[in-house]
This record gives structure tokens, sequence and C-alpha cells, in this order.
């Protein structure tokens, strides 16, 4: 099964295009690449502006593009203070529950006053506008409000994601040169305590340039706390320092907000900027178009504050908009597989967003656990972290979205801060693609010499114009910035996104995956992707990853590690049914050399598959940065 070949397109009903922001997808893309900057200013002129730009966009030193230079403004400004003049004060801003069941709320009234506070203990300890705070937390709401904390009073945080190793956060504190971080006790994954400050305690150790550690009070551990360097936060807000009040910092349109440390298969973590102004217009413009947002919409985004996702569309655009969002702090299947359909149910979530990896491993426990709650609240589903395979798509949008809800499939990037290609609610679907560029973007898929490929041919994934959420570059590392995203299609200034995919007939975009995980085989190239989608059809397969070994005959030869689904064992007559299911599917050229069984993949955290450390691993070699796999 080739997904190009499955032509079928699930169309959206009546009531959701009737009621929908965007009613004409093809009128609106063409006016907003043939007046790029004059649609972008309009889209800016739903937030607040202390002072207005100079110019939409300053394109004198590409790549190093300057969204609405000379305005300035505060993300928090357009997120919380603009939001006390308007009843939008009193509406819910947050819903959050604790793995243990505990849950609080929080009215954007509370939260502007709960971020006021934090803004003024962070100002009580020396921060002040342009440093940089590390935030390492559990999914609390005081990670929210440490985020918003600093970017009111003009500091820049930098989210280090909470299961990451004492030397993984050590060297993000250094390279950000880093004086305060902020953590908590500890935090709840899967009936379990993760002990966060004594991580925190460790990676103080290994760096030299931390001095100040705030401590939130979480799940009771007792913690070695140092005198002078480590203070309670409960303790720190009963103090007069606390004010519920604090002036929000008028900040320079393409000031720095935060940065957030990516890698790829080599080199160091890199740590991408970026600023207010473009990245306010950006989320909040994608956020309210994409899910075509109500104001009584309930929003649930399953990621994490820690990541991209979450700082976009949990945090940013979310807020902005005024949207009620949902937050959950531990696993999807505690203590029983059915935890996030019965969330859905108790908080009547209408729009959930969430990535192929976590519906593929709720799918493993079969369609009783989902029909067990009612989910007939949900308006729209979002997909996001990597390609959907069709029968988890499948899965999702009939079992979750009982056939009626239109999924968001959602191709984006840390480094482009929000959407590039995706869906809108009006968007007529296909299984396993992103659909069309978000507006403003122009998109292309061309070979090695900057040239596009045919219809249904493979290549590399390019984004030729600037947008205003693009990050403003790679912190103290500007020529790596331009190594890494420039270099390769520099003559044309096109943006390099490390991604290959097609285009079919209708223009739709399929995304095969990263590059290097494109597998050549006798001068024939394979998407790792595709194979996966095939092998995700067989009954007995939840998930693989396909990688390239060399072989002596055809340069490479395909190895597949397979997660076999409840109710099925390993064993040579499975691998052997499993290889003549792949080659039905694909043609004997994508006959896998071996089928691996094993218990789990090795991911990152925000859920994409490492097919290089299986790789690296497979033939003995260096594995390059793990500091961003989940296990």
């Amino acid at each position: 099964m080739n997904n190009l070949n499955d032509r079928r397109f699930y169309y959206p009903s009546q009531q959701i295009t009737e009621n929908a922001i965007v009613k004409d997808y093809d009128e609106l893309y063409r006016y907003s690449v043939e007046h790029r900057e004059e649609f972008w200013a309009e889209q800016a002129e739903n937030l607040f502006w202390h002072k207005r730009w100079d110019a939409v966009l300053d394109k004198s030193n590409p790549p190093f593009y300057r969204w609405f230079p000379g305005a300035r403004t505060n993300i928090v400004y357009n997120a919380l203070d603009r939001h006390q003049q308007t009843p939008v004060r009193n509406k819910l801003a947050l819903i959050w529950e604790g793995e243990p069941g505990d849950v609080r709320t929080f009215s954007y009234h509370s939260v502007n006053r709960e971020v006021s506070q934090f803004a003024n203990v962070l100002k009580s300890m020396g921060v002040k506008k342009g440093d940089v705070v590390t935030i390492y937390m559990p999914q609390i709401p005081e990670q929210i409000f440490a985020m918003l904390a600093c970017a009111r009073i003009g500091a820049v945080h930098s989210v280090v994601f909470g299961g990451f190793s004492h030397e993984s956060l050590a060297d993000r504190i250094n390279d950000a040169n880093s004086r305060v971080v902020i953590t908590a006790d500890g935090g709840y994954k899967r009936g379990k305590v993760v002990e966060m400050k004594s991580i925190v305690n460790k990676a103080m150790e290994l760096s030299p340039t931390m001095e100040i550690c705030i401590t939130i009070r979480r799940a009771n551990v007792d913690v070695y706390m140092e005198n002078g360097r480590d203070y309670w936060y409960h303790d720190l807000v009963g103090l007069p320092i606390a004010s519920y009040k604090c002036e929000t910092e008028v900040m320079e349109s393409d000031d720095m907000l935060f940065l957030l440390y990516t890698s790829g298969s080599t080199g160091k973590p890199k740590a991408l900027v970026h600023t207010h102004g473009g990245y306010s217009v950006y989320t909040s413009t994608t956020h309210r178009m994409v899910f075509d947002l109500k104001p009584e919409d309930r929003y649930w985004c399953a990621a994490d504050p820690g990541w991209i996702t979450g700082h976009s569309y949990i945090v940013y655009g979310t807020l902005i908009n005024g949207a009620t969002v949902v937050m959950y702090e531990g696993a999807p299947t505690y203590p029983y597989p059915d935890r996030w359909w019965k969330m859905v149910d108790k908080y009547g979530v209408n729009i959930l967003y969430t990535s192929p990896t976590a519906i593929r491993s709720l799918m493993r426990f079969g369609d009783s656990w989902p029909k067990r709650n009612d989910l007939s609240s949900l308006r729209l589903l979002g997909s996001v972290g990597e390609p959907i395979n069709p029968e988890a798509w499948k899965w999702y949008h009939e079992i979750i979205g009982n056939g009626r809800c239109p999924i968001m499939d959602t191709w984006w990037q840390t480094e482009t801060g929000g959407f590039m290609i995706t869906p809108l609610p009006i968007t007529p679907l296909k299984p396993g693609s992103a659909s069309k560029p978000f507006f403003g973007n122009e998109i292309s898929v061309v070979n090695e010499e900057g040239r596009e490929v045919n219809v249904g041919e493979e290549g590399n994934l390019v984004i030729k114009s600037p947008w205003p959420g693009m990050t403003a570059g790679v912190y103290k590392d500007n020529q790596r910035f331009i190594d890494t995203y420039w270099s390769k299609y520099s003559k044309q200034g096109w943006y390099q996104t490390g991604d290959s995919a097609k285009i079919d007939e209708d223009g739709y975009f399929w995304i095969i995956g990263r590059t290097d995980d494109v597998i050549k085989i006798s001068g024939y190239r394979l998407g790792s992707y595709e194979l996966e989608s095939i092998m995700s059809s067989h009954a007995a397969i939840v998930e693989s990853a396909a990688i390239a070994l060399p072989h002596p005959v055809k340069g490479n030869c395909i190895h597949i590690y397979a997660v076999l689904r409840k109710g099925y064992e390993p064993g040579k007559e499975l691998e052997k049914e499993l290889i003549g299911h792949v080659i039905t599917h694909l043609g004997p050229i994508a006959k896998p050399e071996e089928i691996i069984f094993v218990d789990q993949l090795p991911k990152t955290r925000s859920g994409k598959i490492m097919r290089r450390v299986l790789k690296a691993r497979a033939l003995g070699l260096p594995e390059g940065d793990l500091s961003t796999l989940e296990d």
C-alpha cells in the first residue's frame, strides 16, 4: 500500500465548514503569498503593540530576517495583560490534573496574579532583562507560570525537559550561562516520583555559573537544600517581595523570548532563539486558524511545555487567543489505558492535539478502553511530531473521533516556531498527508541541485520564503545557523528542513522523514516512513523503525525493528510472514533482510523515532548525542 496511491479523501462535515474561521483556503493562500507582508501585517493587528513596526519584514541581512522591526511589545502583554480588560479575565485559562488525580484550575485573572508573583520573586533574586533562566520541571502549573514570569520581566527562559540527565541539564545551563534555575522537588510519572531537585543538585556541581535554585514543592520529596543557594518557592511567595502586581517589561519585537535546545545526528545540542514579536503573531495565527478556535472551546495539547509544541501550543499561542487549556502531568496509560479518554469525558475537551507515538501506544490496548468513555465533546483532533501512518490515522479518526472529527496532521519544527504544512478544518484529508502549506509559506520538494522534482517523486523539503515564527538563529553561533539550515541552497536563499517529502497530483505533501532516514537500495530510494507504514498495516505490529545497513551487492539492505501487539509472539514464522507482507505491498525491491522484534524503540521525548541510534548500534559506531532520548 503506497500512501500516494491511497486516493480516498475524508471530507469535513457541513457543520464544520459552515462555522470555520477560514472558508476558502486557495483564495487566502494565493493572497498570502502574493502579498506576504500585507497578510502578516493584517494578522499582527489582532495583537496589542506598544509601538507599531517600522516595516513588516527586514530582509537586508539574510538569513537573519527581522520581523516587525522597530515595534515594541511583550508576548505576555498579549497572553495575559490585555485580557484583564475584557470578559476573558474571568474565563478559565488552565485546567490541570496531576497523575495522582489532584486538580487545580486558574482563570486568566488568577494566572496573571500567579505570574506577577513569580516575576517579583525572580526580580528579588537579581534576574533582569536579558538574563537566561533555566527551567527544569514536571508538567505542573508553575512550569507555565515560570515561563511567563521570565518573559514578563524581559528575561529569557530556557526550558529543559524534565527527563534529562544531570549532565545534559548542566550542558544546557553552562551553554546559556544561566545563573538561576527553577525546579520542583519531584513529579509523578507512571505512579512513581521522579526526583528532580536531586538531579538539579548534581547538575549544579558541574555548573560554575549557577548561583540560585528555586524549588516548587510538588511531591513532598526529602531533598538537600544549601543555604544561600536553594530557596523553597512557597517560602518566597510568603514574603512582601512577592506582590501580585508586576509591570510587564516593554520589549523590542526582536528581543529574545526563549532558548530551546535541539539536537541532530551530530554535534552538541544547539540553542535556537525565538523572539517576542514575530513568534507572537505566528503562533497565535496558526493556532487560531488551524484549530478553528471558538471562545467556548476546551483545548488539550497533550505535549510537554518543555518542547516547542508546548511552548507554542500550550503556553503562548493558546493564551494569546484566550483559550481554555487542559494540562496533564503524567503518563497516558496510568493507572489504566483510558486515562486520557476519561479526561476528555470529564473536562469536555473539544480539541485534542497529540503525537502518532501516543496514538499507536494507546491503539495497542484496543478499542474497548476509549469506548468506555463519552468522547462526543471532541470536534477536532491533531497530530504532531512525525508523519502519522495511515493505520494509526484511521484508528484515531474512527475510534477517538467517531468518524466525524477532522485530524490536523501538522508538520513543523522547533526551528519554525509553528505549523508550516497543515490542513485546516475545511481541508479534504488524506490519511498520512500533512496536506498543504500554511498561509504565507512557499514550500517545495527539490533535488540536490535545487530543481523541483516530478509529482510523486521524493526530494528535499525546502522553505522558499521567510515566515514570522522562524528562529532568529543559534544562540552565540551564527555560523552554525548558516551551515545547518541555509548552506545547501544558499544561492536560492532557501531554508533546508533536513526532511524528505513527496507532493502528489493534488498538491498534497507527504513527509517521508529525515533525509538521513532515506534508504537507498540498488539505486532505488525508499523512505523509512513508507516501510514503517506498511509494517503498521499488519495486525501484529504496533510500530516499527526501518534502517539501512551496508550490503555487498545492493549497497544497502533493509533491517526493521518491530514492536508487537499484545497476543503476538516473536518468531521465524512471523518474521517470514511480515517480510512477505512488505514485498506484497511495496515489491521485491523493498524486501527486508531481517526483522528484529523489540519491546520498544529509541525515541526522543517528543516522540520521534531515532533511527540513527539503531543504525549506529547495529554497526558498532558512536551513537552521537543521546540526551533527547526518552530511555
